[in-house]
Order: structure tokens, then C-alpha cells, then sequence
């Protein structure tokens, strides 16, 4: 069947082609016109019938319906958002300051993305409330951490280890041990050996030194570098000393050491991009930008073992067990979701989330733009599928990635008792502001 089409194919681009040309010919040369009592060598090939062409037609059919439906960015798919993006980047090079500078998202300025049902991930820097790429968020957050040295050190050098380093299993060692050299100095103040650290030491080399941060901590709460002399050794070697002045505020050191064990890494807050459109048909309907999509390397090469091993398990029976946890998996492969919530009125409520956010989020974020957020409400998924709020499962476990349309009702139990004391619920669901900004789906 497959050389059957290539045939046809074959067949259309002979005859569009046009006449030939000798090799021995150079391009600008006139081919000699034919005399016109010379027999004519060449028999134009007649094209399939309307026989093979209805075959070919229902062969291609029957192909089309065999192919499984595609449940996410196929390795095509990831290509061309890589493509796309490259394109995205260059076309707004120029005005790429403008977006980072604002705390307002910008809209997609390409004609060929104003169709996006959101321009692309964006985040909120915790420090200063701008609105941040994806890609420009690590850097701000490290621009604004260092920025903080001269105002706080101490709190400088704490986000400074938890932020900088990713590595949390060697985080948390570091951290652990510089605890104990502090809870050391608290225990026995007396003793001069606890209040002095050798760098050279193998403990600090290899759990503290190798950690971004440690040495602005070390100083900032007292510490200052000395050389003093080692027995057996020829040479001073360098150490830690606590000053005099941190010694007798034993207090101060105690509260550093727990703000240390206490910290979290700073992370860049996801934008929700809320916005409200006005009822219309294609709520189900999503465009996605790249950034829901974007692999790296390492994810890229993760989904082609993926498909090879599911082109494996396609040969060998599973339960249904089996085939709903390899589903979970399939969705876990997912970073962010765009969820939108249509309204009784019609309107569409629109925002961004992580895939692993929970159930909770959602529920919050419909509150507060809820004219009426005391009154209780429900979610349903397609299909009637009630998403509790207690329940607490996360998007991805819901099958809620990479987008998904919700619907909004309210409480039937409250809406009865409402109607039962005489007053009816208001219908204005958002609250006005909101309505100010509401736009048309396209």
C-alpha cells in the first residue's frame, strides 16, 4: 500500500515538472524546437483510475482511524515549539526590557501568536513585584539576593545557601553542620577551640565549602579569618575566629543559627495571568505557547525511552491497573496547566497554575474573584466529574494538564435555602472590577 501511494505521488510530480533538459546542456541554452513531421517518442503516463483512487482513499482512511489520538507534544511537536520559540525570541530582542521592567504581563506582539490563549509562563520576583520570563527568573532572583547584602548580610547569605545551591540533600548537610559548629559555641562558651573552624579541615571542605553563601554567613555573623599556627606544622593555616563582639551576644548567634535551619530556597511566585472572557463557544477550545510545552535535553531524551518502551508494551496485555498508572505517568510529564472555569453566566474565568498544584489552588483563586466568596461552590470536570476541594489531588493527577475547562455551580443545598428565606443569590458572580476587564475569546 505504501509503494501504491508513492506511485501516485510520483506520478503528480512527473507531470507538473514540466519538459526536460540533457545533462550535457548548460542552463542558458534553448532546447531545439521539434520538427513538427517528427513522430512524437514520448507517451504521456496516464494517471490511476477512479478505481485506485477511491481505494486509495479508503487505504488512507482506515490508516488515519488506526493512528492513536495524541495525548501530548509529540517529538514533532517539540521541534517545531523549539522552532517557534527561537523565532518568538529574536522578533522581540529588542523589546524584551520592556516586559521585565513591569509588573504587567505582556501580550504577545506577533501576528502569529496574537491567537494564544496565553502569551507564556510568567512569574512574579518576591522582592521587587515585577512580572518575569521564564527564562530571566533565576537571574533576578540572584540579582536581587545580592543586591540585599548591603542592607542585611545575615539574611543575604542565608537566602544566598538555600537559593543558589540546588543540590538539597548537600544543602541540608551543609547547613546541619554549621548548626553544630554554632550550637558548639553556645553549649561550651568557654571553651576557645569551638570558636575557631579550620578551613583546611576535611568536615568543612567537603560539606561547607563547597556551598555558595557559607563564607558571607560565616562573616556576617561574627566570624573573621585569621592565620594562626598548627602544632607539628611549619606554616600557620587559616581559620574562622569568632570576634569578641559576637562571643558576648550569645542570643544573636542562636537566632542566626535558627533562621538558617528555618530558611527556604527564594522562588520566583507563577503569575496567574487571570483573565475573564465573555461566554462563548470556543471556552474548550486552547492555543498553547511553547512555554507549556518547552523540553530540555534531558526531558527530550526521557520521552523517547518513553515511546520506545511504549511501543514495547503495546505487544504485551495489561490490566486496567496497569494502563491507568502508566496514564499518571504520562501526565506527571507536564509542567504547568492553563485551567479555565465557565461561570452560569457564560463568562470564562482564565489562570495559570503548576501542574502539581493542588485542588486548593484552584478553589482559592475562583474565591477571591467571586463577588459573593462566603457562598460554598463546586468544580466539575468534563463529564460531570465532581473535583472536590477536601480531596486535595493535585492537577496532573487529575488528568487537568496541559489545559481543561472546568464548570462553576454553586451549592445546591445553599441556593435552596436562600430561596427559602425569600431572597434570591445575586446575579453579578464577579465582582465589578474584574468586569471591567473582560474580553472577547477569539
Amino acid at each position: 500500500m505504501k509503494k501504491f501511494f508513492q506511485e501516485i505521488k510520483a506520478d503528480i510530480k512527473f507531470k507538473s515538472a514540466g519538459p526536460g533538459q540533457k545533462l550535457t546542456e548548460s542552463v542558458g541554452e534553448k532546447a531545439p524546437k521539434e520538427k513538427p513531421n517528427q513522430p512524437a517518442l514520448w507517451q504521456p503516463r496516464q494517471g490511476p483510475t477512479n478505481e485506485a483512487q477511491m481505494a486509495a482513499a479508503a487505504a488512507l482512511a482506515r490508516l488515519e482511524q488506526k493512528q492513536p489520538r495524541a495525548r501530548g507534544p509529540t517529538s514533532q511537536d517539540f521541534i517545531r515549539n523549539q522552532v517557534k520559540k527561537e523565532l518568538q525570541t529574536e522578533a522581540t530582542v529588542s523589546g524584551s526590557s520592556e516586559a521585565s521592567g513591569t509588573n504587567m504581563v505582556p501580550k504577545p506582539k506577533e501576528e502569529d501568536s496574537a491567537h494564544l490563549a496565553v502569551p507564556g509562563v510568567y512569574f512574579t520576583c518576591p522582592f521587587t513585584g515585577t512580572i518575569l520570563r521564564k527564562d530571566q527568573r533565576d537571574t533576578r532572583i540572584k540579582e536581587a539576593i545580592l543586591s540585599h547584602f548591603s542592607t542585611d548580610p545575615v539574611a543575604a547569605s542565608i537566602m544566598k545557601i538555600h537559593t543558589f545551591n540546588k543540590d538539597r540533600d548537600k544543602v541540608k548537610l551543609g547547613v546541619d553542620t554549621i548548626a553544630k559548629y554554632l550550637d558548639n559555641i553556645h553549649l561550651h562558651p568557654e571553651e576557645e577551640k569551638y570558636r575557631k573552624i579550620k578551613l583546611q579541615n576535611k568536615v568543612f571542605q567537603e560539606r561547607i565549602n563547597c556551598l555558595e553563601g557559607t563564607h558571607e554567613f560565616f562573616e556576617a555573623i561574627g566570624f573573621q579569618k585569621a592565620l594562626l599556627p598548627v602544632p607539628d606544622r611549619e606554616d600557620p593555616e587559616e581559620f574562622y575566629v569568632l570576634s569578641e563582639a559576637a562571643l558576648v551576644q550569645p542570643k544573636s548567634l542562636e537566632r542566626h543559627k535558627e533562621q538558617l535551619l528555618c530558611a527556604e530556597p527564594v522562588r520566583a511566585i507563577l503569575a496567574r495571568q487571570r483573565r475573564i472572557f465573555r461566554p462563548s463557544p470556543l471556552g474548550s477550545q486552547f492555543d498553547l505557547p511553547s512555554d507549556f510545552f518547552n523540553l530540555t535535553a534531558e526531558e527530550a531524551k526521557r520521552e523517547q525511552r518513553l515511546r520506545a518502551e511504549a511501543v514495547e508494551r503495546l505487544s504485551m496485555l495489561r490490566t486496567k491497573a496497569m494502563r491507568e498508572k502508566e496514564e499518571q505517568r504520562e501526565m506527571r510529564k507536564y509542567t504547568y496547566t492553563l485551567l479555565r472555569v465557565r461561570l452560569p453566566d457564560g463568562c470564562l474565568l482564565q489562570g495559570t497554575f503548576y501542574a502539581r498544584e493542588r485542588m486548593v489552588a484552584l478553589y482559592s483563586f475562583v474565591r477571591e474573584a467571586l463577588q459573593n466568596d462566603w457562598l460554598p461552590f463546586e468544580l466539575l470536570a468534563s463529564g460531570g466529574q465532581k473535583l472536590s476541594e477536601e480531596e486535595n489531588l493535585a492537577f496532573n493527577e487529575c488528568g487537568l494538564v496541559p489545559s481543561a475547562l472546568l464548570t462553576f455551580s454553586w451549592d445546591t443545598a445553599v441556593l435552596e435555602d436562600i430561596k427559602a428565606a425569600g431572597a434570591e443569590p445575586d446575579s453579578s458572580i464577579l465582582k465589578p472590577e474584574l468586569l471591567l476587564a473582560i474580553e472577547k475569546l477569539s
